[in-house]
């Protein structure tokens, strides 16, 4: 079989399984080629955050190989705007609803930083309140003065690995991921 043929195949049989199962798209450029996961967000609810999300979606498509985080539809991720504590709720690996909230902002945290922190729930990450600004995942424990919004090297591996070709369960990434107002950062 030719690599076209193949790669065209692929292509016609990811997008069908897609409608089937509802969930993001995996695509293989040519046989031997690494995979990369296209996931959709809409920002349409997010407010005067949408910058903010489109600038964390930037900052996971560089550091990341394997996945792509693209503003469209079919949106498996759904980002909002509210007056709380910013949270995710994952429903499965690649999709879930981002609460991106106002409170963490009036009390000074970076909207690029949060964004980019949530949309790492969607990728899998769980919170890691280390406190350590260089940690996108320890979240408000970093404090107000953290504007990182990047991945450290063990979180970029570990989101790696997450969409790699052995593409964990997504159902094993469920959860709530709320941010709430940490000790540490209160210092």
């Amino acid at each position: 079989m030719s690599r076209k043929l193949f790669a065209a195949l692929a292509l016609l049989f990811s997008l069908a399984l897609a409608q089937l199962v509802g969930g993001p798209v995996a695509v293989a450029a040519e046989p031997g080629t690494e995979q990369v996961r296209t996931l959709y967000y809409d920002s349409s609810g997010a407010a005067e955050f949408v910058s903010a999300v489109d600038a964390g979606a930037r900052v996971w498509n560089e550091s990341v190989s394997n996945v792509r985080l693209v503003k469209g539809q079919p949106a498996t991720i759904t980002i909002r705007a509210d007056d709380g504590w910013p949270r995710a709720y994952v429903q499965r690996l690649g999709q879930g609803t981002i609460y991106m909230g106002r409170q963490a902002v009036r009390e000074g945290h970076d909207v690029i930083r949060i964004a980019a922190h949530e949309l790492g729930h969607i990728l899998g990450l769980p919170d890691r309140r280390t406190g350590l600004c260089q940690d996108l995942m320890s979240g408000a424990s970093a404090g107000t003065s953290c504007k990182n919004p990047n991945p450290n090297a063990a979180e970029i591996a570990e989101v790696e690995s997450n969409f790699g070709r052995s593409l964990r369960s997504a159902e094993s990434f469920a959860g709530v991921f709320a941010e709430g107002a940490p000790a540490l950062a209160r210092r």
